[in-house]
């Protein structure tokens, strides 16, 4: 199966040449930048027409990842909430423990056909940090991550599991030590270093190519959802469900769905969105709730921002949540009414990991768990025959010591 996608502008526009998905995306970078994103796109619209480098990929997804990764019917959870079935998307079974990897290797095997020799990324749960040095040390590549001071405490595990794998820990002190300042200060570097570097941005956001190159090297989630739905018989469903912080994963898995509205019965797609301690509380990530358009990291997109544009903080338990910002094509999706959004606060998921773990044994990353905190809500709405598909974005052993700290045992 071919993982990158052909224009399909008869059934779903997005993006044009410049990156817009409607008003969204773009290149809002100084021109000193520009050269590298246009060597950047050039490169990847090549390789997505060859066929080798699609076979390439596809090999390292089979043999290094281990995908397909299983749809999984996780019947007591689905009993537990009161939906006749649940099935999780199992990213958490990926080499490197979440659906990053899928985008890491695309992009490195990206570098290595345009002569790059350094890979650099930012990280925030350090998912995307652990996969980008384990795809660097695949490739003989050097690797520098950034990392906010404050991720880096939350995160010590996969923190001394990148140092493991070669790569050097860049803190980023400035800011809030968050995922944001970690992305500034890497394209700030980037700049720097352009030539002989290649920047590896783990979601759906930053300028035009990042977001529809993210899209599609991530699009593998959501093609094996519908193969894997149609092998299995199923008929309809009622809703499809991902986390959305800067919205890799969940792009990755409504794309498809996006491409063939009317399969299944033409599911509802649902992203939840960090609200952290309630989208009003000042302390929450929920850019699509309380939110507006502008510019961040070299994009237009939905932005918790104050009144003269500036960022705010974002905030979430989830460190791979807590980013002020939403990818351009999930704003798209929004305003096109393609994809519902809704906010999830720290507390319901936590209540959610805790339920998961206990009905299925399977313990979620704490961003995932925001999408599983849907289910309730989604079971209200279709029932005790519902089928709902719920995309299981990474696993929670990193995130051990945060969920001890919210009381849970």
């Amino acid at each position: 199966m071919s993982r990158l996608f052909p224009r399909a502008d008869e059934v779903y526009a997005g993006p044009d040449e410049a990156g817009f998905f409607g008003p969204y995306g773009g290149r809002y970078v100084p021109e000193t930048v520009m050269p590298a994103l246009l060597e950047l796109t050039a490169a990847f619209e090549e390789a997505a027409s060859d066929p080798v480098f699609q076979q390439d990929l596809d090999n390292l997804l089979v043999d290094y990842v281990g995908r397909v990764t299983p749809l999984y019917p996780a019947h007591r959870l689905a009993e537990a909430v009161g939906l006749g079935t649940v099935f999780l998307k199992r990213e958490d079974l990926c080499h490197t423990g979440a659906h990053k990897i899928n985008n890491c290797l695309g992009q490195c095997l990206l570098a290595k056909r345009m002569g790059k020799k350094r890979i650099i990324a930012e990280t925030g749960a350090g998912q995307h940090g652990v996969a980008t040095a384990t795809a660097a040390a695949l490739m003989g590549l050097e690797c520098a991550v950034f990392m906010g001071v404050e991720d880096i405490r939350r995160q010590s595990l996969n923190v001394y599991k990148m140092r493991l794998l070669g790569a050097k820990v860049v803190p980023v002190d400035e800011g809030t030590g968050t995922l944001a300042d970690a992305v500034t200060a890497a394209l700030r570097h980037w700049v720097e270093r352009v030539e002989d570097t290649f920047y590896v941005l783990g979601s759906a956001v930053g300028p035009h190519p990042y977001p529809l190159m993210v899209r599609d090297f991530q699009s593998v989630i959501g093609l094996e959802i519908i193969d894997q739905l149609l092998a299995r018989g199923v008929s309809r469903v009622d809703a499809v469900v991902a986390c959305v912080g800067g919205g890799s994963n969940a792009v990755g898995t409504f794309y498809p769905f996006v491409l063939a509205p009317d399969m299944f019965g033409g599911p509802e797609l649902v992203g939840a969105e960090a609200a952290g301690l309630g989208v009003d509380s000042g302390q929450t990530g929920a850019s699509m709730a309380k939110g507006r358009p502008g510019v961040m990291h070299g994009f237009y997109s939905y932005l918790l921002q104050d009144e003269t544009g500036n960022p705010l903080e974002a905030y979430s338990i989830s460190a791979g949540l807590d980013y002020p910002g939403v990818g351009p094509e999930h704003a798209h999706f929004r305003d096109e009414g393609l994809v519902r959004y809704e906010p999830v606060t720290d507390s319901e998921a936590v209540a959610a990991f805790d339920l998961l773990c206990k009905t299925e044994g399977i313990i979620p990353a704490i961003e995932s768990s925001h999408a599983l905190a849907l289910l309730p809500a989604l079971a209200e709405k279709y029932g005790p025959a519902g089928t709902v598909v719920v995309t299981l974005s990474g696993r929670g052993d990193k995130d051990i010591d945060i969920v001890r700290e919210a009381g849970l045992s």
